[in-house]
């Protein structure tokens, strides 16, 4: 079986050598999946994980802006439809300088699994640009979003690909991202997610990844008999996705003691309360400051700065940042120290080195495609609301993604357990999620 992982992923790396992150993202999926398509014939020599691994379509394209300065800037933007067996194209649009063709293409291919685990009918997809908000003026990230808008628009629709936000677009960028798509196709349809509540946003969209990863660490949890309640928490990241994992925490009663930036963590050791959080959210998302000025309102707290929080004791750790951002020897100092469940946040956020060391040491381990999914979940239910003309209660959307993460949790137990009970929730992540789409491709042929 190692030789037939191999020989698939020398096949993948002829046409992708020059993208690791997506190799990466595929040698994952293949190692768990290959040994399952040799067991069973209804897949077997229908080459469907070679067809996944390859993008649909792949477009990329000039963005023209002017700055504040009057000088003209030209950025790369991109678009990869990986796979629509089972729904239009699904997934957000990323502006960070390290945007290129490989990081899309690794998040467009968990994508694809990560959404067939919603249960909910939609492809997988990725885009954005090497655009970097940090720094800009609003006029010139209006000016940025329009111009990337004016090339996008016509390769997606409501029904055919459906993109949202991710790093480096919030509610603003998708605001003059809808804006610009509304003017250009004289019509007002739920296009993009991520929508303000006043024009068609849906109620926990902002919430949703943060607090879907936190009751899918729940579930974990409960398959050994304990909870989140008095656990000591290190959480990575002090954006969306990090702020709203730390909120559910303090809600369910956990102690988060330290959150981080690109330059840096804080930790405090008398744990983070909703009064300080709330603090963190208006220095990030509103002032656009750094994490190093927590300390200065909290001053026993402590800065490292260019750190990051892996080596602080935990039972808990929630890696919401960016991809590999938590290796080898990190994993090392989760496990000497006592944490018990790693949950990813962030997509990707730890390397196959240290996800090894947790799988070694039987410890409770959830993949981003998994435990991240509550935010493409909700993005699914606002599509919903936007096709009804309608709009559930916060209660609502926030029970059916309690729903929605039990029932991934139910698939990652159903094909992830091992033979001495061990959960390999990567492992059943992957199978899961293949299954859907693989079932849906043989039935619609080779297309």
């Amino acid at each position: 079986m190692d030789k037939r992982v191999k020989d698939f992923m020398n096949e993948v790396k002829t046409r992708n050598g020059h993208e690791p992150e997506f190799l990466q993202a595929v040698q994952e999926v293949a190692e768990t999946v290959i040994p399952y398509i040799y067991e069973h014939d209804i897949y077997f020599g229908k080459k469907i994980l070679s067809r996944i691994a390859e993008p649909e379509r792949l477009i990329s394209f000039r963005v023209s802006w002017v700055d504040d300065s009057g000088e003209i800037q030209i950025n790369r933007g991109y678009r990869v439809q990986m796979n629509s067996a089972i729904g239009p194209y699904k997934g957000g649009l990323r502006f960070h300088p390290t945007v290129n063709q490989s990081v899309l293409k690794f998040l467009a291919f968990e994508q694809v699994f990560k959404n067939s685990l919603t249960t909910l009918p939609m492809g997988g997809g990725k885009g954005g640009s090497d655009f970097d908000p940090k720094g800009k003026s609003d006029d010139e990230i209006m000016r940025f979003c329009h111009a990337f808008m004016s090339e996008l628009f016509r390769h997606i629709g409501h029904d055919t690909d459906v993109p949202a936000g991710d790093i480096g677009v919030g509610a603003r960028e998708v605001g003059y991202l809808f804006g610009m798509y509304k003017k250009l196709k004289n019509e007002f349809t739920g296009v993009l997610t991520g929508k303000g509540l006043s024009w068609g946003g849906s109620q926990i969209r902002p919430e949703a990844t943060g607090y879907g990863a936190v009751y899918f660490a729940e579930s974990m949890l409960k398959t050994i008999g304990k909870s989140i309640d008095e656990k000591t928490i290190v959480i990575s990241g002090s954006g969306n996705v990090a702020q709203y994992a730390v909120e559910k925490c303090i809600q369910l009663g956990g102690k988060v003691v330290t959150m981080s930036d690109s330059s840096g963590y804080i930790y405090d050791k008398d744990g983070i309360t909703q009064e300080k959080l709330n603090f963190i959210k208006e220095l990030k998302n509103v002032k656009r400051g750094r994490i190093s000025e927590y300390i200065k309102e909290y001053t026993t707290a402590e800065y490292f700065d260019g750190e990051k929080p892996w080596q602080v004791t935990c039972q808990l750790a929630f890696p919401c940042a960016t991809q590999n951002e938590l290796l080898i020897q990190d994993a090392e100092s989760l496990v000497g120290n006592g944490c018990i469940c790693v949950t990813e946040g962030a997509n990707m956020p730890c390397d196959i080195n240290a996800v090894e060391v947790f799988h070694k040491a039987k410890i409770l381990f959830a993949p981003g495609k998994a435990s991240n999914a509550g935010g493409v979940a909700t993005s699914g239910l606002e599509m919903t609301q936007n096709a009804l003309r309608y709009k559930w209660t916060r209660e609502e959307v926030d029970n059916k993604l309690k729903e929605i993460m039990k029932d991934i949790h139910e698939s990652c137990q159903q094909y992830g357990a091992e033979k001495d009970g061990y959960i390999n929730y990567v492992k059943g992540a992957n199978i899961a999620g293949f299954v859907k789409v693989a079932d849906a491709m043989l039935a619609q042929g080779v297309i």
